[in-house]
């Protein structure tokens, strides 16, 4: 994770203009936003977002000064909400951990550098598309393959997971939770993976992975054909790999339904195996030495409000990508998570 510098003030504060711009061919028009971000009144309560944003927005609806607005409006007279433009989640921890912002939205993994290294708290979760705050991360392999045996015969002499040494693994991408941080952790923290090179090196993880699985497993880095959570079922699914290491729902993503890829296998010629661990969702972090209680549960009452009319529902998808935001804590959230990863050689000082 390298931090950026946080995109300029000047930018930033730019009045709102539109600029048309005239494409190629047809006449027609692209209307394009600069953003306006709006500052909190002085005579208010400020509450202020980090919020990864870009140099424009080409539709209103993707504005982070919506949801600025919008939580404003739920608040009541007393609150103004500004947002606060970053372009990385190191750069939102950074506003975070010294105050010039009170909450962020950031991912699962830049969340547990927050709180493992700088004791930042979460006050809310988003919920993904069954309601959970979470998914696991686990291994899908063949139903014909001695794993799948071994696991569906529950026969405590044979463990599915040592039965995974040598085989090539297919991973989502390099560094990503459900496809390498959560397995690797779990299989380093429970004695079957042994670290190749120094442990505080992040490096030493792909000489990990390799020393336990085949030398031949997919990591990809950037974008291929077994890249990403459907990347990886595919490698598995036609035999370039072993085991995909993905989260629990994707075969109901891309292998179900009228929208099913043709390089899918049916769903019992595939076995999922133990969960390795809980990937967090996106949650909203806070500073607790610079937010008291009260606001806390304020700021967790008007996320969770959000979506009480279409509005705060569209903000929700638009800007958060989810469709509500429930109250929890770093504990409850990351705790799983946290365990897991912190097995791996060199996270923290990486994500440090």
């Amino acid at each position: 994770m390298n931090a950026m510098s946080i995109v300029s003030w000047a930018a930033a504060n730019k009045a709102l203009s539109l600029v048309f711009m005239l494409l190629m061919s047809g006449g027609f028009y692209l209307l394009i936003y600069e953003p306006d971000y709006s500052e909190c009144d002085q005579d208010k309560r400020c509450l202020t977002i980090a919020y990864q944003v870009q140099e424009d927005y080409q539709v209103w609806d993707t504005n982070p000064q919506q949801l600025a607005d919008k939580l404003s409006s739920i608040m009541g007279d007393d609150w103004d909400v500004e947002i606060y433009p970053v372009s990385d989640s190191g750069p939102l921890i950074e506003a975070i951990d010294k105050g010039n912002a009170d909450i962020g939205f950031v991912d699962g993994a830049a969340a547990w550098l927050a709180w493992e290294v700088y004791d930042l708290d979460v006050l809310a979760a988003e919920t993904k598309s069954d309601g959970r705050t979470y998914y696991n991360a686990a291994a899908w392999v063949r139903a014909d393959s001695d794993m799948a045996a071994a696991y569906l015969d529950d026969d405590p002499d044979t463990d599915p997971f040592a039965l995974m040494e040598g085989k090539k693994s297919c991973h989502t991408g390099w560094l990503k939770s459900a496809g390498m941080l959560i397995p690797m952790g779990y299989l380093i923290g429970n004695g079957y993976a042994e670290v190749i090179g120094d442990p505080t090196e992040i490096d030493s993880l792909e000489a990990t992975v390799h020393g336990f699985f085949s030398e031949d497993s997919s990591i990809p880095r950037g974008s291929s054909p077994y890249s990403s959570y459907k990347g990886a079922m595919r490698c598995m699914m036609e035999g370039a790999g072993d085991i995909a290491l993905i989260k629990d729902t994707v075969y109901d993503s891309y292998c179900t339904g009228s929208d099913a890829h043709d390089w899918c296998l049916d769903r019992d010629e595939v076995v999922m195996l133990e969960p390795f661990g809980q990937a967090p969702s996106h949650p909203a972090l806070y500073n607790p030495e610079n937010m008291d209680l009260e606001t806390v549960s304020q700021v967790q009452e008007a996320l969770g409000a959000l979506n009480d009319d279409q509005e705060g529902a569209d903000i929700l998808w638009d800007l958060l990508y989810t469709k509500d935001m429930i109250p929890t804590n770093a504990q409850d959230h990351l705790g799983t998570y946290g365990a897991a990863v912190s097995n791996v050689p060199g996270i923290q000082a990486y994500f440090g």
